[in-house]
């Protein structure tokens, strides 16, 4: 991409993507798979200063709410939601820190650095709000690793965040050097226009001499 302004894509794109929230999409075993990381850092590096913010933000609290009314059958808003949303504004702001010219190898390590930064943030608040975990170094460590007895390990929601963050986040990124590449590449094949030799004024052009 030349400049972050063009704003259908990353529209249609969020459209794409508000689509795979929906539960059921992935196996259960794939609690946190998710590109949601990866789109969150992405936005910071490719759309646009303002929409970066705004168009990723709106996406997951619409989908939040839709879900929460019409799935779950729960209340609209609720807090641990507003901890997901500080987590990918950080994600967001990672990605800022990038430049769509940046290495594959640095975006797809920022993509990484942010998933692991969310699934500490994230758990680190459900230890402090869950009375099942003690408030102790020992509890949050069962937070991040075990998590409550009864349920999957909290280490697996890990693996699947760590996995789709540096999956989505190599993929778009991808796709987003091979389109750079190939637009580059066109532009060095179309001709250049023929420039016409100018005339000074008032001055006709030469008579060609009659043999």
């Amino acid at each position: 991409m030349k400049e972050k302004s063009n704003i259908g894509w990353p529209i249609v794109l969020m459209l794409v993507f508000a689509c795979t929230r929906w539960p059921g999409l992935w196996p259960e075993g794939l609690k946190n798979f998710s590109a949601a990381y990866a789109l969150a850092f992405c936005a910071g590096v490719y759309f646009p200063r303002r929409l970066a913010w705004w168009l990723p933000m709106a996406t997951l609290l619409a989908t939040d709410v839709v879900l929460n009314l019409f799935y779950y059958h729960t209340a609209a808003v609720n807090g641990f939601m507003m901890v997901n949303y500080v987590a990918y504004a950080g994600l967001i702001w990672i990605g800022r820190r990038n430049s769509p010219q940046s290495s594959m190898l640095k975006l797809v390590s920022g993509g990484l650095l942010g998933a692991i930064l969310f699934y500490l943030l994230t758990n680190t608040a459900a230890w402090l709000q869950n009375p099942a975990y003690p408030k102790t170094l020992a509890g949050w460590i069962q937070a991040l690793t075990g998590g409550v007895p009864g349920f999957p390990p909290t280490w697996t929601f890990f693996r699947n965040t760590l996995l789709s963050g540096g999956l989505f986040t190599g993929l778009f990124v991808g796709a987003m050097k091979l389109s750079e590449a190939a637009e580059s590449a066109r532009e060095k094949e179309e001709p250049e226009p023929a420039e016409e030799e100018a005339q000074p004024e008032g001055k006709p052009k030469p008579q060609e001499s009659e043999a």
